[in-house]
């Protein structure tokens, strides 16, 4: 007897936007979560005492309006604090700053080059419009262009005519994003080494990638096409940090009469018949239901929970081939002051600066991150690490108790496939080196520091699940997207299994907190479009 319409396997964000849809359907839906949380990599947790963190993701700019429209998530408490400024520290004692008003950026650009203050309005309609152009393919389902299947050919028409409707100098503009590395791409705009150094760092993020590498263009364009308030590029903090994002979806999906257990961890689809027909609990416990759908990423899905027997073995060999190298890892620091950067100028208490209320990018240069793409290449952890910092406790204070702060550090590059392997000892040096770079530019860190959390690509990939800690549950490239992602003629969520699905970001449109894979993968199993 079936007990569920749908099973879905991890609550992460993205699987319980797909139960929040499905359930809103109609379906009778149970998600299992195997931590005593749902959220995934997108989770908040008191540390420390007193100290509430983001662990893992840590801001908010990529989640679909959409879905916070029709999940009408800020009626179940999600609240989005935007990032008023980037800070770019450099060697020389100097700054770029990026502010969301106009003419103060302007300003600021045109102190470093004067050219790139006038390309920059130029450039930032330019990115605006290819957001707009992909905004579209966010939420379909990419068509096998190998297929006859009527539907897939129907729907290949579709993005031909989609893709014809475009302005000529569109179309040439956007294949340069998706073949052009960061770096190329960025040198045609500007000469501000720092502009060019902040804005390639979007290209890297998740991947092991350099910015000189082609494809990177693309992922710069990923970043940029996240929107809060119908605004491109407004990136921000969840009050609450980012577990309230997926405690907003999982409200909204209760709402709907979805059912949620946590400490429910899954060991395997149960198939019979080139059908899904349910899982299996770790402790033995058989559940039914007529479709399963999995947020779990590739590998783990097909050679883990379904295992190859079940599967073609062309399908296998693509899941093989399919690459994550994780080579981001976190640094959350809980401090007894705030780090007060020798480049900003101090004319009053730090707390009252704007720029702490914005994100600080360690980016001086495109040969700075090469340079430390250099050493992960090899096998190491960056010398001189890339970090994407905030302070969420500038934006929310109740993350920390009265006059102390949390700073949340993504790092790059620190490859899961270390020389030697991952163990305590590297995990402390990665957190050394983090630490003594950043207090290159702000002296006083290491004695504001109460306590460390560091986390390596190892340490993701055993807390939350994500295999080789890849952020994205598979690398951002070219032949790693659309149609391809995660397999070719596999890209619609669908799979060989009959019965079974995939919502997780080694789907299209890949990852971050998007949701959108989530919300594409609950539109395919009802069968319409979104």
């Amino acid at each position: 007897m079936t007990a569920y319409d749908v099973i879905i396997v991890g609550g992460g964000h993205n699987g319980l936007a797909c139960a929040a849809y499905l359930a809103r359907a109609g379906r009778k839906v149970l998600v299992l979560e195997r931590r005593e949380r749902v959220g995934g990599a997108a989770m908040s947790e008191e540390v420390f005492p007193g100290f509430r963190f983001s662990v893992f993701s840590y801001v908010v700019s990529l989640l679909r309006p959409e879905i916070i429209r029709e999940l009408e998530l800020a009626r179940h408490g999600l609240h989005i604090l935007p990032l008023e400024s980037t800070l770019t520290p450099l060697a020389n004692n100097d700054y770029l700053a990026q502010w969301a008003d106009h003419d103060q950026n302007r300003r600021e650009l045109a102190r470093h080059s004067r050219r790139d203050a006038e390309a920059y309005d130029e450039f930032g309609l330019l990115l605006h419009r290819m957001a707009r152009a992909v905004k579209p393919l966010l939420s379909t389902a990419p068509p096998d262009p190998a297929s006859l299947d009527p539907r897939e050919l129907l729907d290949l028409l579709r993005l031909g005519r989609y893709f014809r409707g475009l302005a000529e100098k569109d179309l040439h503009a956007l294949w340069k994003l998706l073949t052009m590395s960061a770096a190329d791409y960025l040198d045609e705009w500007f000469e501000s080494e720092a502009l060019k150094g902040t804005k390639s760092a979007s290209g890297i993020i998740g991947t092991l990638l350099g910015p000189r590498s082609p494809g990177t263009a693309y992922v710069l364009l990923h970043h940029y096409m996240g929107e809060l308030d119908g605004v491109f590029r407004a990136w921000g903090f969840a009050k609450g940090g980012n577990g309230s994002v997926s405690a907003a979806i999982a409200a909204a999906a209760q709402a709907h009469g979805a059912e949620i257990r946590t400490q429910a961890p899954v060991s395997k689809v149960l198939v019979s018949g080139g059908r899904a027909r349910g899982v299996v609990l770790e402790g033995g416990e058989e559940l039914h239901a007529a479709c399963v759908v999995s947020g779990a990423d590739p590998r783990r899905t097909f050679l883990g929970l379904v295992g190859e027997e079940h599967l073609p073995e062309d399908f296998v060999g693509s899941i093989r081939r399919y690459k994550f190298r994780g080579a981001s890892a976190k640094v959350n620091l809980a401090l007894g002051e705030l780090p007060r950067f020798t480049c900003i100028p101090q004319n009053g208490p730090p707390h009252l600066n704007p720029i702490y209320r914005g994100a600080i990018s360690i980016s001086p240069s495109v040969d700075y991150l090469e340079r430390a793409y250099d050493d992960a290449k090899y096998g190491e952890i960056s010398r001189r690490p890339y970090m994407d910092i905030i302070i969420p406790s500038m934006l929310d204070p109740s993350m920390a108790p009265p006059g102390k702060h949390v700073m949340s550090i993504f790092v790059q590059y620190a490859p899961y496939h270390l020389n030697g392997g991952w163990s305590d000892a590297r995990r402390e040096q990665l957190g050394d080196t983090v630490i003594d770079t950043l207090s290159e530019y702000a002296p006083n860190l290491k004695g504001a520091i109460l306590h460390r959390q560091v986390i390596t690509p190892a340490d993701i990939e055993r807390i939350v699940g994500l295999s080789e800690g890849n952020i994205f549950q598979g690398e951002l490239t070219l032949q790693q997207m659309f149609f391809l992602r995660p397999a070719p003629a596999w890209s619609r969520y669908r799979t060989p299994i009959h019965g079974l699905y995939q919502c997780g970001s080694g789907t299209h449109p890949g990852g971050g907190v998007m949701g959108a894979s989530g919300r594409n993968a609950a539109f395919e199993v009802l069968g319409r479009r979104a």
